[in-house]
C-alpha cells in the first residue's frame, strides 16, 4: 500500500480529509455519502477519528478496513492509547495490517467522558504517543503520522515544552504530523518553523475546517483550546442571526486562511469534515485544486 509520505510528495499542494466514526446506521449513510463525493477530488488520504475517548473504535475500525477494501481511498487507521493494553493494541495493529493498512495515526487519546481531565493509562497499556510510535514501528512496515498543536497541547506548561513532546513523537519514528484546528495562520506557521529549526524535516500539516455557524464556531473554539481572535470575531458577528450570511463568511475566512499557507509553502491541507463534503469541496474549488461543480 502507498503511504501518506509518497501521496504528499510532488510540486503541486496536497489535501486530506478526516471523518467521524458513524454512530448507528443513519450516520454510517451521511459518512459514506461523504466518502464518496469526495473520492472522485482524489484526496492525498483520508482517516476516520477513534470518537471521543475512544468511544467508536470499533466502528472506526471497521470503516476504515471498507475504505481500505471497497474504494480508491488511501485510508490512514486513528490509533489511541486509551482503555488499551498492548496486548489489544498490538491485536488491532495486526488486524490493520491483515486488510492492508500500512498508515497509522498514533494518538495517546484524551480521557473518556472528559477530554480535560486526567490522564490515566491501561494498566497494561501505554502513557505516552512516542511509545505507541515505536509499537507500531516494531510490527510492521507503516507510515505513522502524530498529532501537533499551534496553541500547544492543554496539559503542556508553555510552547516549548509542547515542542519538546512532539519532537519526542516525530523522533521516535513518526513520518509527518498533523495540526489541529486553529483561527490565523500564523501559530501554526510558527510551529512548522519550529520543528524545522529544531533540525527535524518531517512534514506538518494544518488542521482545517471552515466556520459555517455559531454552533460549530464554539466547537472550533473548544478542540482549538485558544479563543477566537478579535479580526474574525468582528467579521463574523454581523451574521449571528444569518444563516446564510454566517457561512459564507465562514468559507471565506477558511479559503484565505488556505491560501497563506499554500503561499507559505505548506504541502497539504487537512480538513476536518464533519462527514460533509460540501464546505470542504467548495474551499477547494475556490483555492483551485479541484474543479468546482
Amino acid at each position: 500500500m502507498t503511504s501518506v509520505v509518497e501521496r504528499l510528495q510532488g510540486q503541486s499542494p496536497k489535501f486530506s480529509v478526516e471523518f467521524l466514526p458513524p454512530r448507528d446506521a443513519e450516520d454510517e449513510k451521511v459518512l459514506w455519502k461523504a466518502v464518496r463525493e469526495l473520492e472522485g477530488l482524489d484526496p492525498a488520504f483520508v482517516s476516520i477519528t477513534y470518537g471521543a475517548g475512544g468511544s467508536r473504535r470499533d466502528r472506526t475500525i471497521r470503516a476504515t478496513g471498507r475504505i481500505a477494501q471497497e474504494t480508491t481511498l488511501l485510508p490512514v487507521a486513528h490509533l489511541t492509547a486509551v482503555d488499551h493494553s498492548v496486548a489489544e493494541l498490538r491485536n488491532v495493529i495486526g488486524w490493520y495490517a491483515a486488510i492492508g493498512v500500512r498508515n497509522v495515526l498514533a494518538l495517546r487519546g484524551d480521557p473518556p467522558g472528559d477530554p480535560m481531565g486526567e490522564w490515566v493509562a491501561h494498566p497494561e497499556g501505554l502513557n505516552y504517543a512516542d511509545e505507541l510510535v515505536r509499537l507500531v514501528r516494531e510490527l510492521g512496515d507503516f507510515c505513522v503520522g502524530v498529532a501537533a498543536f499551534p496553541y500547544g497541547h492543554p496539559r503542556s506548561a508553555d510552547l516549548d515544552t509542547d515542542l519538546k513532546f512532539l519532537l519526542r513523537k516525530l523522533n521516535a519514528g513518526a513520518d509527518y504530523a498533523v495540526a489541529q484546528l486553529f483561527h490565523a495562520p500564523e501559530p501554526f506557521l510558527r510551529l512548522r518553523d519550529r520543528v524545522a529549526a529544531a533540525g527535524c524535516s518531517a512534514a506538518i500539516l494544518p488542521g482545517i475546517m471552515p466556520m459555517l455557524s455559531p454552533r460549530g464556531l464554539a466547537k472550533i473554539v473548544e478542540l482549538s483550546g485558544a479563543d477566537l481572535p478579535p479580526e474574525i470575531a468582528r467579521r463574523l458577528e454581523p451574521y449571528a442571526d444569518d444563516v446564510a450570511g454566517f457561512r459564507a463568511t465562514g468559507i471565506d475566512i477558511a479559503t484565505e486562511m488556505c491560501q497563506r499557507l499554500l503561499d507559505e509553502g505548506v504541502p497539504a491541507l487537512h480538513f476536518y469534515t464533519m462527514n460533509r463534503a460540501k464546505a470542504t469541496r467548495e474551499v477547494l474549488g475556490r483555492l483551485g485544486l479541484v474543479t468546482r461543480s
